[in-house]
């Protein structure tokens, strides 16, 4: 098992052993494990002592953001970026968060990015109690998502401008791609907008005025992030259907060309169809001048059929007005 523990007092941080830690005396401390399930059990149930279903609750499988008040205590599930390697229908990995008066507990699979800044701000000592570890959380996984987000909408603001015929795969590709991310980032944002302003309500002297009004800031962010996440699945939806049509255009404009060009010659393929038989009775057929007939009127036919064409803008400039 890994993880590590930090006794606080009076915002001076100092590392202690994980299997020490809760046995030091210290006003405020912090666990946090990083291992799988069987491991992050047998600790938090032997040594912790943590209640059967406050233990199963922090190293559940399938977890979505939300918030419980247990007694005393409160659990707090949270989602936020990894350079990890995750599974393609997750973008966000968890952290599981136990928060009573003077102890925290957090329990990761994956490598937070926003742990660090957190962890920095501990050695800092800006970090007193357990509200202000939760107001960190809170505050730098929001922080962490909003550029990533917002990433999103600038790439679908250009592709918006770059709408053209020559580039519908590259961009239908790309807006496949932000609209995947979009609808992964939903699932979270909104359940965890909600399990932070379920925070700053909790009743409990651990949390203070300050925490819960950065809570609530944190929410607003998220909720906010929520919004737009939810505006660019829609844009790129809109952004896909426009590129659905400028393809079907481009097929039609196709479709048009090959279809003049077999009108064009059908007319000639009968007549040259028609004189290239070997029968007798054929017009002209023994006449030395017909070769020079025949040619002369398919040129006349190929002539005034693209005439035809061109004057009723089949083909040519205005091209489909009509």
């Amino acid at each position: 098992m890994t993880g590590f523990a930090y006794r606080i007092n009076d915002g001076d941080a100092e590392p202690v052993a994980v299997d020490q830690a809760l046995g030091c005396g210290a006003p405020f401390v912090w666990v946090h494990l990083a291992t799988t399930a069987e491991h992050a059990q047998a600790w938090l149930r032997d040594k912790a002592r943590l209640e059967p279903f406050t233990v199963d609750a922090l190293t559940a499988n399938e977890t979505r953001p939300r918030c419980e008040k247990m007694g005393d205590s409160a659990f707090l599930n949270l989602r936020g970026r990894t350079d990890e390697e995750l599974e393609s229908s997750d973008m966000l990995a968890s952290i599981r968060i136990w928060a009573a008066k003077g102890r925290v507990v957090s329990v990761t699979r994956k490598q937070l990015v926003a742990l660090d800044a957190v962890i920095e701000e501990v050695k800092s000592g800006a970090i007193r109690d357990p509200g202000d570890l939760l107001t960190a959380f809170a505050t730098e996984i929001t922080e962490d998502l909003d550029p990533v987000v917002a990433d999103l909408g600038d790439w679908l603001d250009d592709c918006e401008q770059k709408l053209d015929v020559k580039r519908i795969f590259e961009l239908r590709r790309g807006v496949t791609r932000v609209r995947s991310e979009a609808i992964n980032y939903r699932r979270f944002l909104n359940p965890q907008r909600i399990a932070l302003e379920r925070l700053a309500t909790l009743p409990g002297d651990w949390l203070g005025e300050d925490d819960r009004a950065h809570l609530s800031a944190a929410a607003d962010r998220a909720a906010r992030m929520a919004e737009e996440v939810e505006a660019i699945r829609e844009r790129a939806s809109v952004v896909h259907e426009a590129l659905t049509d400028l393809r079907a255009e481009q097929l039609d404009s196709r479709s048009l060309v090959i279809a003049i060009a077999a009108m064009v010659f059908l007319p000639l393929t009968f007549l040259t169809g028609l004189y290239g038989m070997n029968v007798d009775g054929l017009w002209f057929a023994h006449e030395p001048w017909a070769f020079d007939a025949i040619v002369g009127l398919c040129a006349l036919i190929a002539i005034g059929t693209t005439l035809f064409f061109v004057r009723h803008r089949w083909i040519g400039r205005g091209a489909g007005a009509e």
